[in-house]
This record gives C-alpha cells, sequence and structure tokens, in this order.
C-alpha cells in the first residue's frame, strides 16, 4: 500500500534523522518556524530512527546520508521494506555524495538537499529544507520492489552494446521526469532493449553534478549506452542522452546536442519543454514524448507541439506517481496519446516507436 499523503490543515509531522547536533538543532528549529510543519522527533542514526518511526507516525524523514552504526541508505531501505514515507535526503557536495544521493532516489527517496560544505553556510538551504519537506508530504511512495518488472537489477556487460547513425524516418524518445524521477527512470530504461530503433533523451530535473552518477548508474543497468550529455554529441540509436543538471539542452542546426545556461525555465534547468520543443522542432512526428512523475507542469508545451505535429505522447498514469503533477497537466491539455501506468511505459515506447 502506498502511505496517504497528508491532509487538511494538520501539521506535517518531521522526523530529523542525522548524526550532527549541530544538524539536528538547526533543521529542527527552523522546520518548527515554519508555518505547516512539526517536528516530532530526533535521531542520531538509521537504527534510532528506526526505532522511533512505530512510536512517532511521522509524515517526513529528513536523512542524513553519511551516519555511524546505521547509514542513510541501509536506513532507506529499511524503511521502504517495512513502513514506506516520504523521505528527503541530505547528502554532500561531493563526487560520492552525489552517487549515493542517485541510489537513494532509485531506492524511493523522494527528494534530496545537498548540505553546505561550511557550517557557516547552512542558512542558505534552510528555506530549501522546509520547501521539499512540505512537498514530499503530498508524494506518494511504494515499498521497495512494487511495480518494477525488473526485480533486483544486476549490471549489464558494456560489450553487448551497440550504436548506430539514426536512420531517416525512426524515431526520437524525449523522456521528461522530475519528483520521483530517477527511481521512475531505473525502472523504466532498463526495459528498453538494446536495438530499439529510436534515440533516446533524458530530462530528468537535479542540479549541476548528480545527472552524471544517475546517467552513469543507469548505464550499468540498461541494454543502451546511457551518458550525460555533452555539446556535439548526436543523437544515434543505442544511446540515451541525460541532459545535464543546470544546463537546457537544444539540437544545433546540424541536430547536435547544444547546451546553455539561459534563465530557468518553470524554475527549473534543465527544463523539459526546452528540449522537447527544440527536438520536435526538428523531428516533427517522428517523436515520442513521455512525461513522467513530477510536480509542476514542465513539458506540457513540448508535449503539445509534439501532439500536434502527430507525434506520439505517453503520459504516466497517476496511479503509479510519485506526484501527478506534470502528466496531469499534459492529460488535460489534450496532449497525451496515451496515459499508461509505469511498468507498461517501456512496452508502450516500444509500440510507438514502431508505428
Amino acid at each position: 500500500m502506498t502511505n496517504p499523503p497528508a491532509h487538511g490543515n494538520a501539521p506535517v509531522k518531521v522526523l530529523v534523522v542525522d548524526d550532527s547536533a549541530f544538524m539536528r538543532f538547526t533543521i529542527s528549529k527552523h522546520l518548527n518556524n515554519t508555518p505547516g510543519i512539526v517536528v516530532v522527533g530526533v535521531a542520531h542514526d538509521g537504527r534510532e530512527a528506526l526505532g522511533l518511526i512505530p512510536e512517532l507516525s511521522p509524515d517526513v524523514i529528513t536523512l542524513d546520508v553519511e551516519m555511524p552504526r546505521l547509514d542513510g541508505i541501509s536506513t532507506l531501505k529499511e524503511i521502504m521494506r517495512t513502513n514506506p514515507l516520504p523521505v528527503v535526503m541530505l547528502s554532500s557536495l561531493t563526487s560520492d555524495g552525489a552517487i549515493e544521493t542517485v541510489q537513494a532516489l532509485t531506492l524511493g527517496a523522494v527528494d534530496f538537499i545537498a548540505k553546505p560544505i561550511y557550517k557557516a553556510n547552512m542558512a542558505a538551504i534552510l528555506d530549501e529544507v522546509a520547501a521539499k519537506v512540505l512537498r514530499a508530504s503530498k508524494a506518494r511512495v511504494w515499498p521497495l520492489g512494487r511495480m518494477a518488472k525488473t526485480g533486483e537489477l544486476k549490471p549489464l556487460p558494456s560489450t553487448n552494446k551497440t550504436m548506430r547513425a539514426l536512420q531517416p524516418g525512426e524515431k526520437v524518445v524525449v523522456i521528461g521526469s522530475s519528483t520521483g524521477g530517477p527511481r521512475a527512470l531505473n525502472m523504466l530504461i532498463p526495459l528498453l532493449p538494446g536495438n530499439l530503433p529510436a534515440s533516446v533523451v533524458v530530462i530528468q530535473h537535479m542540479p549541476v553534478g548528480f545527472t552524471r552518477s544517475l546517467a552513469e548508474r543507469l548505464n550499468t543497468i540498461s541494454h543502451l549506452s546511457v551518458k550525460e550529455a555533452e555539446p556535439g554529441d548526436n543523437l544515434i540509436v543505442g544511446r540515451c542522452l541525460v541532459a545535464p543538471g543546470g544546463f537546457h539542452m537544444t539540437l544545433d542546426e546540424k541536430t547536435s546536442v547544444a547546451l546553455n545556461q539561459n534563465p530557468p525555465m518553470h524554475g527549473v534547468r534543465p527544463a523539459v519543454d526546452i528540449t522537447m520543443l527544440s527536438i520536435a522542432e526538428r523531428y516533427r512526428d517522428r517523436v515520442v514524448g513521455v512525461i513522467l512523475t513530477g510536480m509542476g507542469s514542465d513539458g506540457t508545451n513540448g508535449a503539445a507541439l509534439i501532439h500536434g505535429f502527430g507525434g506520439w505522447v505517453i503520459a504516466e498514469a497517476e496511479e503509479s506517481c510519485v506526484v501527478w503533477g506534470m502528466p496531469r497537466s499534459v492529460v488535460e491539455a489534450g496532449a497525451a496519446d496515451e496515459i499508461i501506468p509505469l511498468p507498461n511505459v517501456a512496452d508502450a515506447i516500444i509500440r510507438a516507436v514502431g508505428k
């Protein structure tokens, strides 16, 4: 069963889990001073947190990645196995922190916050913590293994992956996702066959430094070759390009990848709309647009253009979304050709590519 999101005027109950007394105090104080939030408990490691959850029944948990006795990843796995709740991870701004954060998101964490290197900079992220806790309280989460056809995904040998140029008439699949997206992509991309006669592009809302880890993780478990996009990359069959965090991704006049740091759209960069609009203008009815779980309306304009050009648009169904915001916006705009639960999206893409 999913957890019921917080409803009504009751404050969101939060359990703060961090091995740092400074972090526990600072985060708790700020959250308690935020309207609509009450901290019901604190824990100094994962083992203590697991003992407090049945007693306190929190709506949201903030969870540090690095802790003694039981670390954040192990704690998250146990939460998702026994008592699925919305979890916001706090991770370090390092390459190791990015790898662990992506792992946490694929395991079911709703969101994450990168902790500042210096305590003096902590104030800058406290509003972000509060905002993400409130957003997480509206999310739905599932036990580990729910909906996944793939079970425990094992690394695939990279030697099996073949790539070739996109031929005239072949399709481009553009996938957009936000909150809950890394876990959805972790389920979806490995189900796409290596011989899919299409090029695949992914735009996942993420900041700089995290999309490379996401791409590398997906590459190890997928039949497609997955990489973070770089300027000059071409759309080729057998490869999935992930838009890099902090950059909008478009196609230039040679249909090669171009990146820019123009202002955010819908408050995000990369924005799904910008990539979808660019690819739709170039490939028109040869585009398959896919909008997965996420908050807001990013992707609606792009999906509408794809739909208008005679391409095919797939929206994830509400029943499998962590947040049914972006797909709902596409559906309400009349731009969705199919509304499909996540476990069936890969088959829908394969069918759409073959049309």
